[in-house]
């Protein structure tokens, strides 16, 4: 059960149960918003105590793009940019309160993840002769730092200036099961061409697996403006690692050539989604890994261009991790309503969580995730937005 301050969390509820009754809020719940209309984002809205700490929102804006975060589990809350018509779009898709972030079905929207981002397979793994248990939250293994990872704590938050947010946490030894005290900094900015950028740090006194990202989910024409099936998405990988049916890699690299998942040429997402594949049957539709080949841009893996079929607005990923996570919004089912008033439906996001590779504690032939006292974890990754008139 996750520790949290239920009495606050309640009283904040029934104040935003009731702040949606107003007659404007029942009108936004019924119709499918304009994709530029603007998200009313109230601070008051997450400003709480959860797990004895501090939460709120925070702003941060640089010439043409703005975002805004919630330090409860580091979570992007939405992200503007401009269309091809020039509209401001939040391609982010979250909640306007705090207290829907606590509550929701999928716990992963927006948020920062860690220590262990993707899957460990049943929960273990061995390092330095000893077994380390994770608790297990996906079938019978775990997924994104187990039942209490990154996305369910405060982070403590500072502003430097107007374009810049800091996140740090320390994370005790033994928490969820993994050795060593981890200090953790991220630092989320946006800069003057027009990206978001995630810079991750981290530290320890004992050997433990560090694989840190963000878990945004993104739809290019807008949250609320429906599914992302249409969204033409360009992937420079040439593999993608195979799993089986609990999702966990198999540990062969596969070629993409001839298979749904050559995204090496413009397709969009639900071109092949439906094809007949054991992957795409195992994953429900994409919820892959895919291997980088190395292109490069802004000194780092070009990872993806993704294009917004109705907006033009255009996503390139950069990073310094040796892999991509593509999810098509499989698991969305309806359960959780945006803050532009529409329910989380099936296919309506993606999400692009850079990385090193799922389950790399147990797979000895993947690039390492050990990180060892007196080394500093550091990784960049960027995600620059455009507009394509095509």
């Amino acid at each position: 059960m996750k520790k949290i301050n239920l009495y606050a969390v309640l009283v904040l509820l029934t104040v935003f149960t009731a702040c949606k009754q107003t007659p404007e809020k029942q009108t936004k719940q019924h119709h499918t918003p304009d994709v530029t209309e603007p998200a009313e984002l109230s601070a008051k809205a997450f400003d709480t105590i959860l797990n004895g700490e501090q939460t709120g929102l925070y702003w941060i804006k640089n010439g043409n793009i703005k975002a805004a975060f919630t330090n409860y589990g580091g979570r992007l809350v939405g992200l503007w940019v401009p269309a091809k018509d020039s509209t401001m779009t939040d391609v982010v898709v979250g909640f306007d309160n705090v207290g829907d972030f606590v509550t929701s079905t999928e716990p992963y929207f927006g948020a920062t993840i860690g220590r262990v981002g993707n899957r460990i397979a049943k929960g273990q793994f061995v390092l330095n002769d000893r077994v380390y248990h994770i608790p297990v939250n996906n079938g019978e293994n775990t997924l994104h730092g187990g039942k209490k990872g990154f996305q369910d704590v405060v982070w403590k938050a500072s502003q430097p200036d107007e374009h810049t947010l800091v996140l740090q946490y320390t994370s005790p030894d033994l928490e969820e099961g993994f050795p060593g005290e981890l200090v953790v900094k991220v630092t989320y900015s946006l800069t003057a061409d027009d990206a978001l950028k995630m810079e991750y740090e981290a530290t320890t006194d004992k050997p433990t697996p560090v694989n840190l990202t963000n878990h945004a989910f993104f739809n290019l024409n807008g949250e609320g403006s429906g599914t992302v099936l249409e969204h033409r998405v360009k992937f420079y990988a040439d593999a993608f690692t195979p799993v089986d049916k609990g999702l966990i890699p198999t540990g062969e690299i596969r070629k993409v050539k001839g298979t749904p998942f050559d995204f090496t040429a413009f397709h969009t997402i639900g071109e092949r989604i439906g094809t007949d594949n054991e992957q795409l049957d195992n994953g429900d539709g994409y919820d892959h890994n895919f291997v980088l080949n190395g292109t490069g841009g802004m000194g780092m893996n070009h990872a993806a261009t993704i294009v917004g079929d109705r907006t033009g607005i255009t996503m390139d990923v950069f990073t310094e991790e040796p892999g991509i996570q593509f999810y098509s919004g499989n698991f969305m089912q309806g359960q959780n309503t945006f803050k532009s008033g529409v329910k989380d439906e099936y296919r309506t996001a993606f999400a692009l969580e850079t990385q090193h590779f799922p389950d790399a504690p147990n797979q000895p032939d993947f690039p390492s995730v050990i990180l060892n006292p007196g080394e500093k974890y550091h990784t960049v990754s960027v995600y620059r937005f455009s507009v394509s008139e095509q």
